[in-house]
């Protein structure tokens, strides 16, 4: 068997077509958006709405780690939107359903996905039973007679993205799964190798109950991504091999896992 494994896609339409070629099938970790790329600034739904030269100070504040100066400025952008709240989430739901739509039809059939911090879960059904993927978040399934067990979404940070969640409810999907071969989730357990980003220059946020079920349960792989340039990209806690399977938005190339 081989199954490849892609993350943080954002609005990677064209290789996302071509992930699946010569696998048996495809996994795909969620960031499937793209709101803002930090390294070509002009593309995503921020400057498609306000202009690249914004989408350079946004990102330069959030590099900067100043988050409550790039949040208020974002705010005052937002509201200068005629409309208000409603016009705001109407704006970024249209620009999100088109990515998603382009997106989902890319994705080869199997492919077994779950959500990331910058997905909106409420759409994918819509967009995934159409093109026959198969959504799983605190669920288990099984391919070529292995278990992967699939855990979507973050944890609350100073970015506010659009699916982050408490810890209480992220570590009882993360329980619910039980013993898996695989474990797969969008966020890193928690070990500051792992989750710290070279070029944003901090930590991004990584699983505790990730890193008590590593250890408790031992899988044979722990599967994520998130961090988009991590200090280190591959580990082994326990008798778990934990890989960062690459930023696919900027590769093009899923990572394979054979057995």
């Amino acid at each position: 068997m081989r199954v490849h494994v892609v993350s943080d896609v954002h609005g990677n339409s064209g290789d996302l077509a071509r992930a699946g070629d010569g696998a048996d099938a495809l996994v795909c970790l969620g960031d499937l958006v793209l709101f803002l790329d930090y390294a070509d600034r002009s593309r995503g739904i921020f400057p498609r709405l306000f202009g690249t030269e914004n989408a350079e100070r946004i990102v330069e504040l959030r590099t900067d780690r100043r988050f409550r100066e790039a949040r208020e400025f974002g705010a005052r952008l937002w509201a200068g939107l005629a409309g208000g709240e409603e016009e705001r989430r109407r704006v970024i739901e249209s620009a999100v359903r088109e990515q998603y739509a382009e997106l989902f039809a890319a994705f080869p059939r199997p492919t077994y996905a779950t959500y990331g911090n910058v997905d909106i879960p409420a759409l994918w059904p819509e967009y995934a039973g159409a093109h026959g993927v198969s959504v799983l978040d605190g669920e288990r399934t099984e391919i070529g007679g292995l278990v992967f067990g699939f855990v979507g979404g973050g944890l609350p940070s100073p970015m506010r993205t659009p699916y982050e969640i408490d810890e209480e409810t992220y570590a009882a999907k993360v329980a619910a799964l039980g013993e898996v071969d695989v474990l797969c989730s969008h966020i890193p357990p928690e070990v500051p190798e792992l989750c710290y980003d070279t070029v944003a220059r901090r930590f991004e946020r990584g699983s505790p109950a990730l890193l008590e079920a590593i250890r408790a349960t031992r899988p044979r792989y722990a599967l994520f991504g998130h961090v988009h340039q991590p200090l280190v990209r591959r580990m082994r806690v326990g008798a778990t091999e934990c890989v960062n399977v690459g930023h696919f938005a900027a590769t093009g190339t899923p990572w394979a896992l054979e057995w």
